[in-house]
């Protein structure tokens, strides 16, 4: 492949070959928008033969004059034709760029693929053609977004970003086996893998049915997913599989959660927690698979929410942030005062509460006493606890008699996961 990329030839196929793909997908887009406004395509630069035409351009005069002299020319023509065709769309009422803008990433092909390593033209050209692809839902977002979300995402990302790496990264005490920065990671972490679930619900999956909600459900909270979702069974007077599969799919996220917060924060504890958090995971995922397979939601029912504020919220985030500290401390003084079996007791205790921060106060805190197999046992447990801590929310919110079958695999569930974690914590198994 190397070999062919030092191919003058070879560059100048590719470029070409993917200024066609290019213009094949403008032309899908102008279809689409002829739908709307008629004479969209009349006022058009062209589409697959124009933009080939632009990007054998752009690299032919790339290649005459590697000062960029003769490419810049070249670039500056384009723009001056690119005012003119604009001034034409304003005095017919179109007001977009899109056209244009896309001709002068085409044109910047050749450089591209010269300068570059491949993958980043590839890059290119993905981005550029899931851009065009993706009017419709883009425009559907822009209509529907909630105007306090950018600036949410934008405080949130200032303080990850820029303020993050900024904090000491040294403990905070004795009592507290854990630094300024790893706590808000920890918050950045879990805020990120819940803003995941909570933005594909809110605005990209929101008609997919209960199953797909419970397993976004799982990424914010699937306490708070199987609490809705078994709210929605009172009244019912036939079972709705759609339903019992999405409580149980949202524990199965919640595996999967827990490992991927344990591979970020922790990696040497993935020995030991990804076999049973991959099994219990996939097993819950399959299981809800099969529970669903007749579903009869009608689809005039509309699917819950789940949450409604959003994990990025300062607020939120501050919240957490206490609790993950407040946590720390309680582990640091039952390891030291009660050692392994105290441990087993508090990851019991804390599956009936909210188990991230007792979670993430085992993966960032500096617990020496302990070995690698109890800490890992003891989010194990947790896990299993907060399956019993939701099976008796499912009897309790839900129609009982509609819901016992998901209350029986919970509970069996979280005894299993228990005595899998207890196993790993005493006896260091499997």
């Amino acid at each position: 492949m190397t070999e062919l990329l030092s191919q003058i030839w070879f560059r100048f196929v590719v470029v070409a070959l993917f200024g066609f793909l290019t213009g094949l997908e403008f032309r899908e887009y102008l279809l689409q928008r002829s739908e709307e406004q008629p004479d969209v395509a009349a006022i058009s630069l062209g589409t697959s033969r124009t933009f080939t035409f632009i990007a054998m351009l752009g690299f032919v005069l790339y290649l005459l004059d590697p000062d960029w002299r003769i490419y810049g020319v070249g670039m500056l023509g384009m723009l001056v034709f690119f005012g003119l065709f604009y001034r034409h769309r304003l005095a017919h009422g179109h007001t977009g760029l899109l056209q244009p803008l896309t001709a002068l990433i085409v044109y910047a092909y050749g450089p591209l693929i010269s300068l570059q390593p491949p993958w980043f033209l590839v890059l290119v050209f993905v981005a550029l053609v899931l851009t065009l692809s993706a009017r419709k839902k883009a425009l559907h977002i822009a209509e529907n977004i909630d105007p306090w979300e950018i600036p949410t995402l934008a405080k949130f990302l200032l303080l990850s970003g820029v303020i993050l790496p900024l904090v000491p990264d040294k403990p905070i005490s004795p009592w507290v086996p854990v630094s300024p920065f790893k706590v808000w990671l920890a918050v950045v972490v879990i805020s990120s893998i819940s803003y995941v679930g909570y933005i594909l619900k809110k605005y990209f999956l929101k008609e997919h049915g209960y199953l797909v909600t419970g397993l976004l459900g799982g990424l914010y909270s699937s306490t708070a997913a199987t609490v809705v979702l078994a709210r929605k069974t009172r009244g019912m007077s036939r079972r709705e599989p759609s339903l019992n599969a999405g409580i149980i799919s949202s524990t199965g996220m919640m595996y999967l959660r827990l490992l991927a917060l344990v591979a970020i924060m922790n990696p040497a504890l993935t020995r030991y927690a990804a076999t049973p958090l991959l099994a219990f995971g996939l097993l819950s995922v399959a299981a809800a698979v099969f529970v669903g397979r007749k579903h009869s939601r009608e689809a005039g029912d509309s699917l819950p929410e789940l949450g409604r504020a959003n994990p990025l919220e300062l607020g939120v985030a501050l919240l957490f942030a206490i609790l993950f500290v407040v946590m720390i401390v309680v582990t640091q003084l039952v390891i030291t005062h009660f050692g392994k079996s105290g441990l087993d007791v508090l990851s019991l205790i804390v599956g009936f509460t909210d188990i991230d921060p007792f979670v993430l106060s085992i993966l960032s805190g500096h617990f020496k006493i302990m070995t690698g197999q109890q800490l890992a046992g003891a989010i194990i447990v947790a896990a299993g606890s907060n399956n019993l801590l939701k099976a008796v929310y499912a009897l309790v919110f839900g129609e009982r008699r509609l819901i016992f079958g998901v209350f029986v695999f919970l509970l069996l569930l979280g005894i299993v996961t228990i005595a899998w974690g207890l196993m790993l914590s005493r006896l260091g198994w499997p």
